[in-house]
């Protein structure tokens, strides 16, 4: 076969008559097993509502909402309609000194959704842009402010901002960190806030946490407010095991930011849109961050879309100057895509029409139930964390040493029980679509109880 040739082509016999893929060496994947999953392929060929299906046809329950994204599940006809009507209308156009309607509109849409005087949207195309799009504005509107020294950024332990640089200074995931050097200068982290003994088993928030908050008086003290522009924090830290903030928590890092002149950012984008309960998490925890950042869900992963969400003040410090000038030299190709605004624009419709957020929120305590229920007796558990539709059980790893157990529970989810998960070494995450129903929820749990004993 040429070096050209990519797919095989199955014969007209085949009720199937699917392109499948024959020769998997050419993609080096992201965050994969690459020559385990090479081995042994997990493929996916389409996606309907609450299910993927394989290039043969079988059905896998969707437990992880594509990659924390796909809120209002797969192959929604209005979002489907909404691209293709936009590629026939406008395919593209710069966002650099021209602008299209649909970026306005749906920048006005998200300001709305977003709590208090969060009213000016910067558009990029991922988490990991949104990251870094953030911190650049806070160094840059200290820089306008007239405080340059304030170039200090600060993360927390196990948190995840994508895998930009700025994301991963301020990120305290260790493999995402450590091949990289020393990444960009000055950062520092707060404790992560997960003690096992203190919080072990808890539904929703935990009780025990909020003081952790107090570390940034310690960072203040070490380093100095005049040298600190912004602190950066999930809400529930996903990627490293669902980590809920502990009750209080939030608030305390808001009061502490006030304090001491400080910029407080919240990495919405496992959050946002839905995900525990409410637009965004800062509404569910009464907390009004400077920057909000969101991806994912914004457009129910059906096209690439990123972005900030500012304060009107920081806005308002930038738009200072002569009016011809370009006030933040910051951007990409591709922010406010025409295609992505029109699956956005069409996303939001489908929240508010079916009522997903609400639906997320009343699901909670038949989800948390669930969870719970399913999995506390397992021998070997050692936690259970649940906020919002997403939850995380930790189990004791295997004889094939740490992270061999959850390798196995993703391989044998999809081939044995026609389920996707996510794992974080030892730990499965599970975080359905919010289209998910009471019946859906007790199959997965069943499912992925199955799994857990199955690789023990």
């Amino acid at each position: 076969m040429s070096k050209t040739s990519a797919l095989r082509v199955v014969g007209a016999d085949d009720a199937a008559n699917t392109a499948i893929p024959n020769d998997l060496q050419a993609f080096w994947m992201p965050f994969t097993a690459n020559r385990a999953f090479k081995a042994r392929p997990r493929m996916i060929a389409r996606a309907k509502d609450m299910y993927y299906y394989t290039p043969e046809g079988r059905q896998i329950m969707d437990g992880t909402a594509g990659l924390w994204c796909s809120n209002a599940g797969h192959g929604r006809d209005p979002i489907v309609q909404a691209i293709q009507k936009q590629a026939a209308e406008l395919d593209f156009s710069p966002t650099f000194q021209y602008g299209h309607p649909k970026a306005f509109e749906l920048a006005s849409r998200i300001a709305a959704l977003a709590p208090n005087d969060l009213d000016h949207v910067f558009f990029c195309n991922s988490g990991s842009e949104a990251a870094d799009t953030a911190l650049k504005i806070a160094l840059a509107y200290w820089n306008v402010r007239g405080k340059g020294s304030k170039t200090r950024l600060i993360g927390r332990e196990r948190g995840y901002h994508g895998v930009g640089f700025g994301g991963i200074t301020v990120g305290g995931i260790v493999p995402n960190r450590k091949f990289f050097g020393t990444l960009l200068a000055g950062a520092d982290h707060l404790p992560h806030t997960y003690n096992r003994a203190e919080q072990a088993f808890s539904k929703g928030e935990p009780e025990w946490g909020a003081h952790l908050a107090d570390d940034l008086e310690r960072i203040v003290a070490l380093h100095d407010a005049s040298t600190i522009a912004a602190v950066i924090v999930e809400p529930m830290a996903g990627s490293t095991g669902v980590l809920p903030a502990p009750k209080g928590y939030l608030k305390r890092l808001r009061e502490l930011c006030d304090k001491h002149d400080i910029l407080l950012i919240f990495d919405e984008v496992i959050t946002g849109f839905g995900r525990l309960g409410a637009p965004f998490a800062s509404e569910r925890y009464g907390v009004t961050p400077d920057i909000i950042t969101f991806a994912k869900g914004v457009t129910n992963a059906v096209a690439p879309m990123g972005g900030v969400i500012a304060r009107k003040n920081i806005y308002d410090t930038f738009m200072t100057g002569p009016e011809h000038v370009v006030e933040l030299f910051h951007g990409y190709t591709y922010s406010a895509h025409p295609l992505a605004c029109a699956a956005g624009l069409a996303t939001l419709d489908l929240y508010r029409d079916e009522g997903l957020f609400e639906r997320s929120k009343a699901l909670e305590p038949v989800w948390a139930d669930a969870v719970f229920s399913a999995w506390r007796d397992i021998p070997g558990v050692l936690d259970i964390r649940q906020v919002g539709l997403t939850a995380a059980v930790d189990f004791e790893p295997n004889k094939g040493g740490v992270g061999k157990r959850g390798f196995e529970c993703i391989d044998r989810a999809f081939h044995d029980e026609g389920l996707m998960i996510r794992t974080a070494g030892d730990t499965i995450a599970v975080t359905p679509p919010l289209i998910v129903t009471e019946a859906q929820i007790g199959e997965l749990t069943e499912k992925v109880a199955r799994v857990i004993k199955a690789t023990a």
